[in-house]
């Protein structure tokens, strides 16, 4: 066990909430070497829970890559998942919409409540593909499948039902203005996505995902192949679509997480060794092997 580490401190009403919401603003000063100062983007209007972990552990065969990790995701606000390759990040994020399914092997147990129905994503009598349509994720290379612009899009809301073409049209067109694409593409919906930049591949399969109006919308280091340009208008995405949806995104860049962030969690070999808001992570951390990762000192 590594010294000092442990479990968020909780606040006084539930050890799956962080000890305080964020700031409503403003800078913040971090003061950990190699970290820039960072905006701190406003404070979700509405505190309410949307994805409850409890006691979650995950299982690769007899490989243990989460250990009980218990934690809380609010509403309509962007949670950061950090830690070194290998510490479980990823794992835990892509228990959310039951990628782990696809192979027999794997094994979950606790808990993941969707709020406010309730519902454990990971028990065995829901249906992974209806999570997968309540619960959408971007993955870190873009991924347009081999259909036109329009297609790539209309593939979800088509799964769930969607016949009318009028429907389609305003979904598809709804999706590209909400990933900062529609007036790029308005022109060319029947070209290939591969005819696409990096950059507007990645905004297509943002588009993608929330054509099927998700609850949360899940980013696996979503910038990591792209240039500076196209990663800043990712993290400007971001931001926005933080007032539509719930946002869980995994990064190794810190200074990325003190930027897109109100809420980071700090996980290591498997384990969460700190939650709380953003700046309070940055900031001050209570876990010395979080200081020591934040700060370049890990190792």
């Amino acid at each position: 066990m590594v010294a000092g580490k442990a479990l968020m401190t909780p606040d006084r009403s539930s050890p799956y909430r962080p000890s305080a919401d964020p700031p409503s603003g403003g800078p913040i000063s971090l003061d950990l070497p190699g970290l820039p100062d960072a905006p701190r983007p406003a404070a979700p209007e509405a505190a309410r829970i949307k994805a409850d972990v409890r006691g979650l552990s995950f299982y690769y065969g007899k490989n243990q890559a989460v250990k009980n990790v218990s934690l809380a995701f609010r509403e309509r606000s962007v949670t950061a998942l950090i830690g070194p390759s290998g510490c479980g990040k990823t794992t835990l994020l892509r228990c959310f919409n039951r990628m782990h399914d696809l192979y027999p092997a794997n094994r979950y147990e606790g808990q993941i409540l969707l709020q406010p129905s309730g519902i454990n994503i990971i028990d065995r009598h829901v249906s992974p593909i209806e999570m997968r349509m309540r619960i959408s994720m971007v993955f870190q290379k873009p991924n347009p499948f081999p259909k036109s612009i329009f297609e790539n899009v209309a593939y979800g809301p088509r799964l769930r039902g969607v016949r009318s073409r009028s429907e389609l049209e305003g979904r598809v067109e709804r999706a590209l203005k909400s990933a900062a694409l529609w007036e790029e593409v308005r022109d060319r919906l029947r070209k290939p996505g591969y005819d696409l930049s990096g950059g507007q591949q990645q905004r297509l399969c943002i588009a993608r995902a929330l054509a099927v109006d998700p609850e949360i919308v899940l980013f696996d280091e979503p910038t990591s192949a792209l240039d500076p340009i196209a990663t800043s208008r990712i993290e400007e995405l971001v931001h926005e679509l933080k007032s539509k949806v719930t946002i869980i995104i995994v990064t190794h860049n810190m200074q990325q997480a003190a930027r897109v962030s109100d809420y980071t969690a700090f996980m290591y070999l498997g384990e969460l060794i700190e939650y709380d808001s953003t700046a309070t992570v940055f900031q001050n951390p209570s876990k010395p092997l979080t200081e020591q990762y934040i700060s370049g000192h890990f190792g």
